[in-house]
């Protein structure tokens, strides 16, 4: 048999060098986050969100601070008595100012503390709508890359497939090889095609999407510089971080928060039945210019001023405080119960992001053996072809079973780094530093 022309690794190196060298306008995945931050509408709703509860609980205030209010108001009346015969025709003008200070409402003093409560809750909010934001700008970025990986090393399967074609047709044009051999050189390169046509198309979903999260057109992100050493998870230990979710992750912060708010209505349907104190003072002025019934054409002048303190208990109002808090208990117990599954919850989640992460970095050392195996096995199956104890489809399997590795090995990092961010997710400890340190594995 004719000696096989040497398959050429140059065209893959050209096309990883393409694929891995950081584009001129590339962006980081931390530029990514921060353009995200001012584009996407999920986010900015959250914040909002905060926003509007501070506002309340600033309202919610009002009710132990004093109240005054000023009033005027011209009454013009016409009066007739019949015995003795009196008719006026007058006007009246008054004006005041009245002031209100709340001395116990201890109703006043719950719904204010309700209002700080759900501050607190829409900061929860925000930050589980921050923690999420990174998670899918970073999904996003990775799966571009993930798509530019597969696009290469198809492509580079393709000049592989290629080289190994013309060389089948070489040796049976000369008659060292029979007409299989082209044949199945050539039904694998047309296979090949068509996984680049689909390549090239999941390439441009996939940026789409990034584009439309991030709000930037032509989005480029930059790929992770090879050798690439993972970050360890740390602490190592499932129940530690299980320990932290239930403490620290946004979601049960909130069911704790709603159980907080929960327990403080119930006190404060209790407060229906006790007294309520304020203190009250106005003064106020009534002028009558055409005089009154009492005295007709004589123009007076009435100023009062008052200060006191006006007490009020409610002694029945029909059983509705009986029934309210009724039913602010059954609401309580009911935030008791959601409190207790979003725990549940989320210890599973975090479970299973934390044995994901070390399932993630098995597969990465798996797969990195598998490379140089595949690797080792191609070169000897180009070697047993060109000695005549191999066959073209054995050099086409061993070259598909490369590209597949070399494929499924950066999906498998991308996954470990996309894992350990969901990771501090359901634990409720990812932060921009997680971002930052991801960033810095990156291509400069």
């Amino acid at each position: 048999m004719t000696s096989l022309r040497p398959f050429s690794l140059s065209v893959l190196f050209l096309a990883l060098g393409a694929a891995l060298g950081a584009p001129v306008q590339a962006q980081s995945l931390l530029e990514m986050v921060e353009s995200a931050r001012t584009y996407d509408t999920t986010w900015q709703s959250a914040r909002a969100q905060l926003d509007a509860a501070s506002r309340r609980a600033d309202q919610a205030r009002a009710g132990l601070l004093p109240s005054a209010a000023l009033s005027a108001g011209l009454n013009r009346s016409n009066v007739e008595l019949s015995r003795p015969p009196v008719e006026n025709t007058g006007t009246t003008q008054t004006v005041g100012v009245n002031a209100s200070q709340p001395l116990y409402r201890p109703a006043n003093r719950i719904s204010y503390q309700q209002g700080q409560r759900s501050v607190d809750v829409a900061q929860a909010q925000l930050e589980a709508a921050t923690q999420d934001l990174l998670v899918r700008v970073s999904q996003a970025y990775f799966d571009v890359l993930a798509a530019q990986d597969t696009l290469t090393f198809v492509q580079a399967q393709k000049a592989a497939v290629s080289e190994q074609l013309a060389a089948a047709k070489r040796n049976f044009e000369v008659g060292t090889t029979t007409v299989t051999d082209s044949r199945e050189a050539q039904a694998r390169f047309d296979l090949v095609a068509a996984q680049e046509i689909a390549a090239e198309n999941d390439l441009r979903v996939k940026r789409l999407a990034l584009d439309q999260l991030v709000g930037v057109t032509g989005a480029q992100p930059r790929p992770l510089a090879l050798p690439v050493q993972l970050p360890a998870v740390q602490p190592d230990n499932v129940a530690a971080w299980v320990d932290t979710a239930r403490d620290q992750q946004p979601g049960v912060r909130q069911a704790q928060i709603a159980l907080d708010i929960a327990r403080l209505e119930t006190k404060k349907a209790e407060t229906g039945h006790l007294p309520t104190v304020d203190l009250q003072a106005g003064y106020n002025v009534t002028r009558n210019p055409n005089g009154t019934i009492q005295s007709p054409r004589v123009s007076s002048r009435t100023n009062s001023a008052s200060v006191g303190v006006a007490f009020n208990l409610p002694l029945f109002a029909g059983f509705s405080v009986q029934n309210r808090i009724r039913e602010t208990l059954a609401l309580e117990e009911k935030a008791t119960a959601d409190l207790e599954t979003t725990r549940r919850n989320v210890a599973q989640s975090t479970r299973a992001a934390f044995f994901g992460v070390q399932s993630g970095k098995g597969q990465v050392q798996a797969l990195e053996a598998a490379e140089a195996s595949s690797q080792s096995a191609l070169d000897a199956n180009r070697l047993g072809y060109q000695v005549g104890v191999r066959i073209n489809i054995d050099v086409l399997n061993a070259q598909s079973q490369l590209f597949q590795t070399k494929r499924d090995l950066a999906q498998a990092r991308y996954n470990v780094l996309l894992g350990t961010l969901r990771l501090r997710q359901a634990a409720g400890t990812l932060s921009q530093q997680d971002i930052e340190a991801i960033n810095a594995l990156l291509v400069k």
